[in-house]
């Protein structure tokens, strides 16, 4: 069993992701080292890396990664003061790893291994798009009552994070324009806090690179998505 699994993990890499995937890493550890970051978010940072990489590479190592990734996180963003970046990573992306874990596991490629990638009907992803928008209203309203940093931009970058996961289990493109957001919304906190003095750099850059990795993963799922209407 553990053989099949890490033989399916390591097929199908092509030496461009290979590359990307070792340029990313690169960049989060020599931005640590050289602005001395925590340990903490490095960690955090490298998971999250290899996390968001194997999702678009479709393998489900992702879902390890991510849950070590969520639990750092989780730290970070208390000491940062982004209430709704710890509560989404806890209650919900904790969680939610285990359920990816085994909803990806029935609709494995064998032959690539990776998973089978799906699209949404139009109308459907209009109409998640706009309780989306509704969600972000609602939740920002309650983070600021808590006092939290940021309310309404942390709002944002939660409940999209919360309807983007979903996708992700799924295994539907449109998870990819949602995280597109979610990342140009979060670099913009990160390098606020950053510019507040915080020693979060590792944290920056690790949303940086997810910023660039949803764009590319959009463009290679809906590829092999229409293949697969075929």
């Amino acid at each position: 069993m553990l053989k099949k699994y890490m033989k399916s993990e390591l097929t199908g890499w092509r030496p461009l992701e290979v590359l990307w995937l070792a340029l990313a890493s690169a960049v989060i550890l020599g931005l640590s080292v050289y602005w001395k970051d925590n340990w903490i978010s490095l960690i955090s940072a490298l998971t999250g890396v290899w996390c968001v990489i194997l999702t678009g590479k479709g393998k489900r190592s992702s879902f390890v990664f991510g849950t070590v990734n969520v639990v750092t996180y989780a730290i970070i963003s208390f000491q940062a003061k982004y209430y709704g970046e710890v509560m989404l990573n806890l209650i919900y992306y904790f969680p939610m790893n285990f359920v990816g874990w085994f909803a990806w596991k029935k609709h494995m490629d064998d032959s690539t291994g990776e998973v089978v990638k799906a699209r949404m009907p139009l109308r459907k992803s209009v109409w998640i798009y706009a309780a989306t928008g509704a969600g972000i209203a609602g939740y920002g309203f309650i983070l600021r009552m808590l006092g939290g940093n940021l309310p309404f931009i942390d709002s944002m970058s939660t409940v999209v994070s919360v309807v983007a996961q979903i996708l992700s289990v799924k295994r539907l493109t449109e998870q990819w324009v949602l995280w597109i957001v979610v990342d140009i919304v979060t670099v913009a906190m990160w390098a606020v806090h950053f510019a507040q003095g915080g020693e979060t750099v590792a944290t920056l850059a690790m949303w940086s690179v997810y910023l660039i990795n949803a764009v590319i993963m959009f463009i290679r799922w809906n590829r092999e998505a229409k293949k697969n209407e075929v």
